[in-house]
């Protein structure tokens, strides 16, 4: 019989607590369009999920600017915290697993590669006291499609990754936890995921509970 509770639990932000994707892809696209870019679907590998380094270095390739990519980067830093700053919305069913592990005393991380920055603003809307430890981009020598965000929230909880269950929304997301040896649930927040071994797809959080994470990390 499985367990009534995983052992721990990882969870992505943007895109899958709350509902920013939406809000990158807009810092991303109005700095495109300062440098004579319209972003498409063809985009959407290079800037969701991504790092601000990764994307910066994808609209400094791509529009053959002269401005440096650590400019950009802080351009798309500033643009997306402002952005964050006025309002950050939880997605559905987000809140209610989080109080479960909560009350149920069930290790948790939030594994983002968005700055500390921006982190701590989205903290400051959920609320810090739901998650055991807190990983930004700076707190890992590789951020994500790496695995190194991963091991390093299942080496502060005392774990082997392969005991978690991580809860991503992009394919970077998934790549990186899947890469350290954690059961994936994906909640596609704008680009498909397909399932696959170690990874099972969800449309949404919503009816989620400790039971159904349990089953999927039998490593536990």
């Amino acid at each position: 019989m499985p367990a009534s509770r995983p052992a721990a639990v990882l969870f992505d932000m943007d895109g899958t607590l709350v509902d920013t994707e939406h809000l990158w892809w807009q810092a991303a696209a109005e700095l495109a369009a300062e440098l004579d870019l319209t972003l498409t679907d063809a985009d959407l590998p290079d800037v969701l999920g991504q790092a601000v380094e990764h994307t910066a270095a994808h609209l400094h390739r791509s529009s053959r600017t002269s401005r440096p990519e650590a400019d950009l980067a802080a351009r798309l830093n500033e643009s997306f915290a402002a952005k964050v700053a006025a309002g950050t919305v939880p997605r559905p069913g987000a809140l209610d697993l989080l109080a479960a592990l909560h009350s149920a005393g069930v290790p948790t991380a939030l594994v983002s590669a968005s700055p500390r920055r921006v982190v701590d603003l989205v903290l400051g809307t959920l609320g810090p006291h739901w998650f055991t430890t807190t990983l930004a981009a700076e707190d890992t020598p590789r951020t994500k499609p790496h695995p190194d965000p991963y091991l390093a929230a299942a080496e502060r909880l005392g774990l082997a990754p392969a005991a978690c269950v991580a809860v991503e929304d992009t394919p970077t997301g998934v790549a990186s936890a899947r890469a350290a040896g954690c059961a994936v649930l994906a909640v596609p927040s704008t680009v498909p995921i397909p399932a696959a071994d170690g990874t099972t797809v969800r449309d949404s959080l919503s009816g989620v509970d400790l039971g159904y994470l349990a089953a999927l990390a039998p490593a536990a």
